[in-house]
């Protein structure tokens, strides 16, 4: 039962193959949003939060930061004042996901956030990369 170098390691790699080219794990649910008056409501904000995993203040801070306006989240939605269409917080939460979620080097959403002294950091648990998020983002 003996197997050469060269045969393991073929085998090896096409295990890997499937593994590094499964991006289907990470879905980004698109924003459900309807209008009650003069207010948006993010409907499926808790689904979104659950695929970033991030915490939900800062997540709402964000996008009320970007659109300029105040809201609070109530249950598992996100109420915020004005009449938003669902596209502009669709680009929204897509900018998000690429400054504070996904990995430059592997384009991962395994990381997680933490604080060097000042410097707002995201770190990758895949690859182990690290870098500072940009405070004006």
């Amino acid at each position: 039962m003996e197997t050469d170098y060269e045969t393991l390691l073929t085998r090896a790699r096409e295990g890997l193959d499937d593994i590094m080219t499964d991006d289907a794990r990470f879905v980004l649910p698109d924003p459900e949003v309807l209008h009650e008056g003069k207010r948006t409501i993010f409907r499926n904000f808790a689904d979104v939060l659950d695929a970033i995993r991030r915490e939900e203040l800062h997540f709402a801070d964000y996008l009320k930061r970007k659109l300029g306006t105040v809201g609070q989240v109530e249950g598992r939605r996100l109420v915020v004042q004005g009449r938003i269409s669902e596209r502009n917080i669709s680009k929204l939460t897509r900018a998000y996901v690429d400054t504070y979620v996904l990995c430059d080097e592997c384009h991962r959403p395994d990381t997680h956030m933490e604080r060097e002294g000042r410097t707002l950091m995201l770190r990758c648990e895949a690859c182990g990369a690290h870098r500072p998020i940009r405070a004006g983002n």
